[in-house]
């Protein structure tokens, strides 16, 4: 008879993700963040573990396994170590009424604690040490004040799930509100539909839960999150001047490509985790990871002088000082913010646009119209009279480019649109940043000679970690003289860039001749 080898998976890798905002932890990956905390945690009998935003119990399920085996010594006999670990040192709460009953299935292996088949023998309550309250979100204003969800799309029967997370909600569980955590770890929501937008444009919900968690004054805070608040963003920017000002912040390890640490996954601008440390300040081990693993590796203040975003990439960091020492004004000062003309109309009390309408024939006194989708359906042409704001620069030559681009999974990048010259008479929608005005037209032509370069872009790709392209992300462009036009050669040359720095530009930026187009969508907002 033959003998058949017995196949048991790990269920927690058979399981599908609810959506890119609620991504399931891989057992691989929550080892990664338990790899963060001292060897020594896992021989401490008195040590806390708290997962605030538990979905299917893996981070839980991984500390008691690592535990069982620390404290073998310390508590032999494996019954009363096991009751010890799940009773006095893991502990976790649901984000739904679903996640809880898988968390419950994961640690205790039955969906009650003191069920017949649970591991655990020391428990009298069901849901043992995995809570989840039932929380209702606080409305005003038609938001949430604790989490700003949009009363509009969540406001919702009894039955259905709510998104009111308890842990940012003011309604931690009683047990644990004299307790002192050791580690806080977790995965947690990372948006919510407001009602405004999606992708990068919704609200983001993750960096509350980091909040609230430093509240608790852990000893460890580790939590894998999107990498979007590296340079701020929709409600991120006090966050990140918190995060990149706390010299606690010991250890990144950033994924630049969702893909290689979610397979299948995509978040816009890529996912890192961290390891926060209470008792330990100093400067920040930065790791960065691609598909074949670990590409780069560096211990380094988080915030360069004269910077106020988190500059992801190691090598980069000798190019932008570099950069820096000619303290040149920044090509930003020549970028419009969002809306250059005010078109952006929303309906009263919701996000819903309001269109402009013109036409696309030329009419008397009419201003030439770019919109999103000319190139393919015309030029508009519509009325000075309905121009909002910046009427002067109608009138002027300009450049204009789209405030929204899709870069694309992998390098090398092309980072943003191509740009294209505003002749004079002439206006856009929000679709656009305008960057001028121009005396002359030449200077428009040299202006985008000098997009098209690699070492422009590279530089715009330093802080655009989303499709978003607003004024911001040209803050480390250097301004230049444009009575003539500007190549790479030159530029490298001015910079005093060496062989390796030009490398590594040229290998993380395409040729803008070299097009592989992206979505441009014209309706999302930061």
């Amino acid at each position: 008879m033959m003998n058949k080898q017995i196949y048991n998976p790990d269920v927690l890798l058979t399981l599908a993700n609810l959506s890119n905002d609620e991504v399931f932890t891989s057992p691989d990956l929550a080892n990664k963040l338990l790899d963060l905390l001292p060897d020594s945690i896992w021989k401490d009998k008195n040590a806390t573990f708290l997962d605030p935003v538990s979905k299917t119990g893996v981070f839980l399920r991984e500390i008691t396994k690592r535990l069982i085996n620390g404290l073998e010594q310390e508590i032999p006999d494996l019954q009363e170590r096991i009751n010890h670990i799940l009773v006095h040192q893991v502990f976790g709460i649901a984000i739904t009424e679903l996640t809880s009953l898988m968390t419950k299935r994961t640690l205790y292996c039955s969906k009650k604690a003191d069920g017949k088949y649970s591991i655990a023998t020391a428990f009298d309550r069901g849901y043992g040490n995995i809570y989840f309250p039932k929380v209702n979100h606080t409305w005003k204003n038609e938001k949430c004040i604790h989490c700003g969800a949009s009363q509009e799309q969540y406001k919702r029967a009894k039955e259905l799930e709510s998104h009111a997370y308890s842990f940012i909600h003011k309604k931690i569980p009683k047990e644990f509100k004299d307790m002192k955590f050791d580690v806080i770890i977790g995965n947690p929501p990372y948006q919510l539909n407001d009602g405004g937008g999606t992708g990068s444009s919704a609200m983001p919900i993750y960096h509350k839960f980091i909040e609230q968690a430093m509240k608790l004054n852990p000893r460890y805070l580790t939590m894998i999150i999107p990498s979007r608040w590296f340079s701020g963003g929709r409600g991120l920017d006090e966050f990140r001047n918190k995060m990149l000002n706390d010299e606690r912040i010991r250890i990144i390890h950033d994924y630049p490509n969702s893909n290689d640490c979610f397979p299948g996954v995509q978040v816009e601008g890529g996912v890192n985790y961290f390891l926060w440390n209470r008792d330990s300040k100093g400067d920040a081990t930065i790791v960065t990871h691609d598909s074949k693993g670990i590409i780069s590796q560096t211990t380094r203040p988080l915030l360069e002088k004269g910077v106020d975003t988190l500059v992801r990439y190691n090598e980069a960091i000798p190019i932008l000082r570099k950069i820096q020492m000619l303290e040149e004004k920044s090509f930003s000062e020549i970028v419009s913010p969002n809306d250059p003309f005010g078109f952006d109309v929303r309906e009263v009390g919701g996000y819903k646009r309001i269109k402009p309408k013109f036409d696309l024939k030329p009419f008397k006194d009419a201003v030439s119209f770019y919109y999103y989708g000319w190139e393919s359906n015309g030029l508009g042409y519509i009325s000075k009279d309905k121009i909002q704001k910046n009427i002067s620069l109608v009138d002027e030559y300009k450049v204009y480019i789209s405030k929204a681009y899709g870069m694309g999974k992998t390098a090398p990048y092309k980072v943003i649109n191509t740009p294209f010259i505003g002749e004079k008479n002439s206006c856009s929608t929000e679709t656009y940043l305008l960057i001028g005005p121009f005396q002359e037209i030449k200077e428009c032509e040299n202006v985008i000679q000098y997009i098209n370069t690699k070492f422009f872009r590279f530089l715009v790709m330093l802080i655009k970690n989303t499709q978003n392209a607003m004024k911001k992300v040209y803050s480390f462009v250097p301004m230049q003289n444009f009575n003539k036009p500007w190549t790479d050669r030159e530029l490298y040359q001015k910079y005093n860039l060496n062989e390796q720095e030009i490398d590594f530009i040229e290998a993380m930026i395409k040729p803008m001749g070299d097009i592989e187009e992206y979505d441009v969508d014209g309706e999302d907002d930061e």
